[in-house]
This record gives C-alpha cells, sequence and structure tokens, in this order.
C-alpha cells in the first residue's frame, strides 16, 4: 500500500464531502435570503471557529470540526402567548425583543431558554424577516434546500457514471452452468477473500468432486438450466444433502455432499446476511455494461432510495451491532454502516490499491461520495426534529391546518409552535451523536475490509 495514494484518497473524499456540506447550507441560505429571511451566520464544520468573515449580515466561516455545518436563520422559533416579552434597548441603542424564561418542569425550561436564546439578538427591525413568520411554502422551500442540494449532487455524479463508464455487472453465462472456480474451504462471508486455514472446513463442492470446467446438470434430481436457479436450489437446501449431477469432458457424473449453512448477502443488489445453504462454486460468467441517462439514472437512484429507507429503519440495530463488534463480543458484519471516517478509510484504501486500474478507482471514488450525498439527503427528509425533515413537517403541518381552517370558514389557527417538538429533538439529536460516536470509534477500532490487499 503506497501511503501517499491512500493519503490522497482520504484528502480527496474529506473535501468533496466539506464541498457537499456547503452547498447543503447553500440549499438553506439562499433560499432563505431570497424570502427576505435573515442569515447571521454560515459554518461548515462545529466547535471552535478556525475562519471567519463578516460580510454584511451573515458571518462566513469554517469550524474546527468537519462533520456537518449549519446556517443561523434569525426567528426559527415562535415565542410563546404566555411569555411574550418586554422590548428593550440593547448597549448600542437597538430595539431588542426579550423573552421571559419559565421556572416550572424540565421540559418547559428546556423549550423556554431556546425560546429566549432564539429571540436573544432579534431586533425590532427584524419583526417581518422571521423565519417562523414565512409563508409555510416557503419554510418548506428553505428546509427542503439542503438536503435537495445532497440528492441533486448524487444525481449529477450518478449520471456522469452512468452515461459514460455504465453500469458494469459480472453475469453468469446463459445455459447450465460451467464452474469457473471451486473453494477447497469454506471461508465466512464476513472475512472476506483471504486463503484458506487448517482450520477451516472443505467446501462441499469440493467434497463432492466438482472441478473448473464441469458443467452442473441437476441438482437433487431437479434438471437444472442456468446459474439462478441452481444458486436457489442451494440456497434453499440450508444443510440438506446434495446429489449434484454434472459433466465433465462429456462424461455424465454424480457428486454427493451436503450443504452448509453460511451467513451470505440476501442478494446482488440486498447486502443483508441471512443464513443459506453454500455448496463453493462460482460459475463461468462475462461483463455487462449498461449505459443510460437522466430517466435511467432516476430509475437507478429509485432502488437505491428504497434500500436506504430499510436501511434507515434498521440503523439503530445494526448501530448496535457495531458496538458489539467494538467491545469484541462479535465480528463486525460487511453490511454494517459506516462513518465519514470509515468512508475516508475506504476511499484511501481503494486509491492505493495497486490492483485497481486508475478508471475503477475514480468510479469508485466518485460513486463514494454520491453514495454519502444520496444517504445524507434521504437522512435529513426524516420528519424528525432537529432534521430538517421536522422542519418541513412542521411546515406542512402549519399549511394544511390553515388551509383546512380557511375552507371552514374558521379563525386562522396561527403559526405551529416547533419549539413544542423541542424535547422530541433532544432525545434524536443525542440518539444520533451516540450512534455517531459509535461508528467513529469503530472505523477505527474495526475498520471495514475490502480485501485489496
Amino acid at each position: 500500500m503506497t501511503a501517499l495514494l491512500y493519503l490522497l484518497g482520504v484528502v480527496l473524499f474529506v473535501l468533496a464531502i466539506l464541498v457537499s456540506i456547503g452547498l447543503h447550507e447553500l440549499g438553506h441560505m439562499i433560499p432563505a435570503k431570497k424570502f427576505g429571511g435573515k442569515v447571521t451566520q454560515y459554518f461548515i464544520g462545529f466547535g471552535p471557529t478556525v475562519w471567519s468573515k463578516q460580510v454584511g449580515e451573515t458571518e462566513y466561516g469554517v469550524k474546527a470540526i468537519p462533520l456537518g455545518g449549519y446556517v443561523k436563520i434569525v426567528g426559527m422559533l415562535p415565542p410563546g402567548a404566555e411569555q411574550l416579552g418586554e422590548t428593550t434597548l440593547d448597549a448600542e441603542g437597538n430595539t431588542v425583543t426579550r423573552v421571559r424564561k419559565s421556572n416550572t418542569g424540565m421540559f418547559t425550561q428546556l423549550i423556554s431558554d431556546a425560546r429566549a436564546a432564539e429571540w436573544e439578538l432579534v431586533r425590532h427591525e427584524d419583526e417581518d424577516r422571521l423565519f417562523y413568520k414565512m409563508a409555510s411554502w416557503k419554510k418548506i422551500v428553505v428546509m427542503a434546500g439542503g438536503p435537495s442540494v445532497n440528492i441533486l449532487i448524487a444525481f449529477l455524479i450518478f449520471l456522469g457514471i452512468f452515461s459514460t463508464y455504465g453500469q458494469r455487472s459480472v453475469e453468469p453465462d446463459a445455459g447450465p452452468p460451467v464452474i469457473e472456480s471451486v473453494s477447497t474451504c469454506v471461508i465466512p462471508y464476513e472475512d472476506g477473500v483471504r486463503e484458506c486455514r487448517a482450520s477451516d472446513p472443505p467446501s462441499p463442492a469440493y467434497e463432492a468432486g466438482l472441478r473448473p470446467g464441469d458443467t452442473v446438470t441437476s441438482f437433487n434430481g431437479v434438471s437444472v438450466t442456468g446459474w439462478d436457479q441452481l444458486r436457489s436450489l442451494i440456497r434453499d437446501n440450508a444443510g440438506g444433502e446434495a446429489v449434484i449431477g454434472y459433466e465433465r469432458d462429456g462424461e455424465a457424473r454424480t457428486g454427493t455432499t451436503s450443504t452448509t449453512v453460511q451467513a451470505r448477502p440476501t442478494s446482488d443488489t440486498d447486502v443483508t446476511l441471512t443464513q443459506v445453504g453454500f455448496l463453493g462454486v462460482t460459475p463461468t460468467s462475462h461483463l455487462e455494461v449498461v449505459r443510460g441517462g437522466p430517466l435511467f439514472t432516476l430509475q437507478e437512484m429509485g432502488g437505491m432510495a428504497k434500500d436506504t429507507v430499510v436501511a434507515l429503519a434498521t440503523l439503530p440495530v445494526k448501530v448496535w451491532d457495531v458496538a458489539l463488534a467494538v467491545v469484541g463480543v462479535q465480528e463486525r458484519a460487511a453490511d454494517s454502516p459506516i462513518s465519514i471516517v470509515g468512508g475516508g478509510r475506504i476511499a484511501g484504501e481503494v486509491t492505493s490499491a495497486e490492483s485497481f486500474p486508475l478508471v475503477e478507482k475514480s468510479v469508485f471514488l466518485l460513486s463514494l461520495i454520491a453514495g454519502f450525498n444520496f444517504f445524507i439527503g434521504v437522512f435529513n427528509f426524516v420528519p424528525l426534529l432537529p432534521l430538517d425533515g421536522g422542519h418541513i413537517a412542521s411546515a406542512a403541518w402549519e399549511w394544511i391546518r390553515r388551509g383546512w381552517a380557511r375552507l371552514r370558514r374558521r379563525p386562522d389557527p396561527g403559526y405551529v409552535d416547533a419549539a413544542k417538538l423541542l424535547p422530541v429533538a433532544y432525545v434524536v439529536a443525542s440518539a444520533l451523536l451516540v450512534m455517531g460516536v459509535v461508528l467513529i470509534v469503530a472505523d477505527l477500532v474495526v475498520p471495514m475490509d475490502l480485501g485489496l490487499q
């Protein structure tokens, strides 16, 4: 492994993610300013400020921890009806609205403190520029702008890949499967590519006498016409007996063994590990290249969106499994989630791998960057605070509630008070922080192994 190339891969990946974060925040800031909102801060990163510059009413800058970014839009939270405070002057003579704090109840106190912090620097001239006073559809556009930019970045990258390099896959040759390789032993899928060890049991295919060049004709009395059919028969056989009919140099032969049970990906597109029957053969195959334009890219991204939603639903469980791997209770699964640290390590490993041509390295890095952007975009649409989707859901409910009131000729119900959902936001934020720390530690202690070395 070349250290310089490894470092180059990490740096390129991190820079790409930082640019993506910056564009995400622009997706919020530009429409907010366009709609008359006041944006006081635009920062990439969190923690101590490394650099900043004041331009007009907005401070632009970079912070020390490159794990996100934010824009500060004035007036995100409305003042509670029972907490409207007095109007005073600050040290510079500017009019400032003070919001009284509550002193009862933990959650009430949290909400009250958040309102007070939000209104601490709101000036009298800002009254018509507050975010919560924007039309509901404008608030939706502002909050959806960030994740939409991430999805757009992913679309443009994938479009470039699919229209030039293409969607490439190794497909088995048509007809009865001809064996290209036979595993001499059973290696756990989680171990990746490695040599057989003395402790590894022989593979069922090797025990049955199968060798490269043989053509499989039947499996447990069922005539085999293609690889997909044979694979399904093997997987469904679990640990049962297997009688395999095959031809070698035109001579019909039969081998008997028992398939072993192993955790394998559910399919070529679903990497969820499932206990299935395993034989230990691969068929002869060919490279299939499919190229397409915008519609093809949208179709492919539709499938990615479905997989991403499923991944999000199982994310807490998978992070728990990663935590168990960190403390040594179990091995880290091949389909476990990774952090930006893990993404950087993978980028470095691929960039420095001698077995990868330059074109494949470039495509892999671009796909990795696009994949991260797509995940970030979809993840931020989850309708929970503090994610963008939580603000979108709040604004959408406000729009629906006000529209329904107009239809029924009822009084305007007013603005939806997102501050009441802050206790949920604190719980979600805490959970995200814990999961993020677990994944970062795991990517340092038990990193994913691509088997490229």
